[in-house]
């Protein structure tokens, strides 16, 4: 049990970090229609069809569960309505990568419908756990170094929401790759930051007990 709670930091961090090199590879084209300051993430993956962007998604997902694992191994004060709202985050990422959407001026079908609300719960998800976080972090001698960090991300990506929603709707889609790539990155960040303080916590305490173990030995 003891290994599958230093696996879980393991896994999440290494999960995230190969998620954002996919996702940068995946940006990279030399075709010129494809613009990532105005197209979406999936726009931009159903059109580049390389998979980079989706085995990005798909990375991020497993990643964003295993912290959720072992944010609950080592009883982390997240909340019960924070755990299940990354939870739906990490669904709704592995769903966004299995199931793609359309290519931009295409009538939507039942799989891109589906895809642009799971989208859209996925990006409202992680600012609301993380604000709901916040409060019982601070109060968390272990956690308070994370409390700040996730209390800023989170007022990013609740801007983020706002700007994309205006994009989206009354904006006429200016610069809604920009936007939405922003706000993905700092909902990424939060993510990050928790579980660079999982891995530190699980690996601290165990190479404490460890080290108490062989001077008591």
């Amino acid at each position: 049990m003891l290994r599958l709670k230093m696996l879980y930091p393991l896994i999440a961090c290494a999960g995230i970090l190969i998620a954002a090199v996919a996702a940068v590879v995946g940006q990279i084209d030399p075709d010129p229609y494809l613009d990532p300051l105005n197209l979406t993430i999936s726009e931009y993956a159903v059109l580049d069809r390389g998979g980079a962007t989706e085995f990005a998604m798909m990375s991020l997902g497993v990643a964003s569960f295993a912290l959720v694992a072992g944010l609950r191994s080592v009883r982390a004060p997240v909340g019960t309505a924070a755990e299940r709202l990354m939870l739906v985050w990490s669904a709704a990422l592995v769903l966004i990568a299995v199931v793609p959407t359309v290519a931009p001026g295409m009538v939507l079908d039942l799989g891109a419908q589906v895809h642009r609300y799971v989208s859209v719960g996925a990006f409202a998800a992680m600012p609301v756990a993380g604000m709901l976080m916040v409060t019982s972090l601070s109060q968390d001698e272990r956690w308070r170094a994370a409390a700040r960090p996730v209390e800023w991300l989170s007022l990013a990506g609740g801007f983020g929401l706002l700007a994309i929603t205006y994009v989206a709707l009354p904006g006429d889609r200016v610069l809604i790759g920009l936007v939405e790539r922003v706000l993905l990155g700092a909902e990424v960040a939060l993510v990050a930051v928790l579980a660079v303080r999982l891995l530190q916590l699980t690996w601290i305490r165990s190479t404490s007990t460890h080290a108490s173990q062989a001077v008591l030995g």
